[in-house]
């Protein structure tokens, strides 16, 4: 029972953190509609979107200005979803940047956002409205042209400076169909047969990392674990830390993150110290999985039933399999901080005769709940 809370809270905040328009808005579609029915709402909030940005083109720019007498890019964006939703997005690139959820571009679809860096830091400081096939609509305060303009990824300007995209609403299957009938003037790039507003090629935008990968991310975690079954036990049980190296990559055309970490660990009821060596792996770093071998030093036992438990085998070449879940990941300039749960399966053996279900299930299960903070490194 001591668990129900922390239950609740991961439950509750799977369900509020994803795409930052997955509700909260007057057309959203409602949490017991089908899925085909959340599909065609979002389809259909995405193609508004589009359509309110079209109709911005020529808009000549004005920093701070969110009218059609003058825009900037983030103003661009926000009279854009307030005319199409009535949301109030945020009023910077910056903030729309910690505000998205930050995907590959090649899951970008028409109505997310594309982030440029064009001042030459590592500062996010430009935004547009994708469209798809790589092209997208924004406001430019310098170039050949200024304003709300089009423009495409395979430019080498845009390439050069291209960051990130993020998703604002959940991802849409089969949205080509919908969105297709968007609005779309004469002076959109596209080609003439890409269907309205086709999903991306990424093929020819330069990632800050290299061909194929987005990002390279550091990470520290610190949790403590908490005992599952022994009804003698404290509630804390002991603490587990993390230190992660990662890359976030589209290599197989697929957004994937692939990570390696040194976990130190303190068990206290066992009264073991462990070390693991795990390779993750996870679609996005919001829910990923992780297995590697161990490294366990003491002697492993757990007192119970007013009797002591012993075990082995915590030295394993697979002493570690789990699942780890940061619903929900806070951007700033120092870095991604994420509350996170984590459970693993432990590879302790029991030297004991008789059984004890409870004390054995404690052994080699783990639950923590800690905070995580990740940088981006390159």
């Amino acid at each position: 029972m001591k668990y129900i809370y922390f239950t609740v809270f991961f439950l509750i905040t799977a369900g509020l953190f994803a795409a930052p328009l997955e509700g909260g808005y007057a057309r959203a579609p409602a949490a017991t509609a089908s899925q085909s029915e959340k599909e065609q709402a979002y389809a259909e909030a995405r193609n508004k979107v589009i359509s309110a940005a079209v109709k911005y083109e020529k808009v000549p720019y004005r920093y701070g200005g969110v009218t059609k007498s003058g825009m900037d890019c983030s103003g661009f964006v926000y009279a854009t979803f307030k005319d199409a939703l009535g949301v109030s997005t945020p009023r910077s690139s910056t903030g729309l940047y910690t505000w998205a959820e930050i995907i590959s571009l090649n899951n970008a679809q028409p109505g997310d956002l594309l982030f440029f860096k064009t001042t030459g830091g590592n500062t996010i400081s430009h935004v547009g409205i994708y469209l798809g096939g790589g092209q997208f609509i924004h406001s430019a305060s310098s170039g050949p042209s200024t304003g709300v303009i089009y423009s495409s990824l395979n430019e080498k300007y845009w390439s050069r400076s291209y960051a990130a995209a993020g998703r604002v609403f959940p991802e849409t299957s089969g949205y080509n169909s919908v969105l297709a009938s968007a609005e779309k003037p004469s002076s959109y790039a596209g080609g003439a047969n890409d269907g309205g507003w086709n999903k991306p090629s990424a093929s020819n935008v330069k990632s800050s990392s290299g061909a194929g990968t987005n990002r390279i991310l550091f990470g520290f975690a610190l949790a403590p674990t908490w005992n599952g079954f022994l009804e003698d036990g404290n509630l804390v049980r002991g603490m587990t830390s993390q230190f992660r190296l990662a890359a976030d990559t589209d290599i197989f055309k697929i957004r994937m993150i692939f990570g390696f970490e040194t976990r130190m660990e303190y068990d206290g009821a066992l009264g073991v110290f462990r070390l693991p060596f795990t390779l993750s792996w996870g679609f996005d770093d919001r829910y990923r999985v992780f297995a590697g071998p161990v490294l366990s030093f003491g002697s492993p036992s757990i007192y119970s039933g007013e009797r002591e438990r012993y075990y082995s085998g915590g030295t394993s070449w697979l002493g570690a399999i789990g699942f780890t879940a940061a619903p929900f990941i806070l951007k700033s300039s120092f870095g991604e901080i994420a509350p996170y749960f984590e459970t693993a399966w432990q590879y302790y053996i029991s030297d004991n005769a008789s059984g004890n279900l409870n004390a054995d299930i404690s052994a080699g299960l783990r639950f923590s709940t800690g905070i995580r903070w990740t940088k981006q490194i390159r």
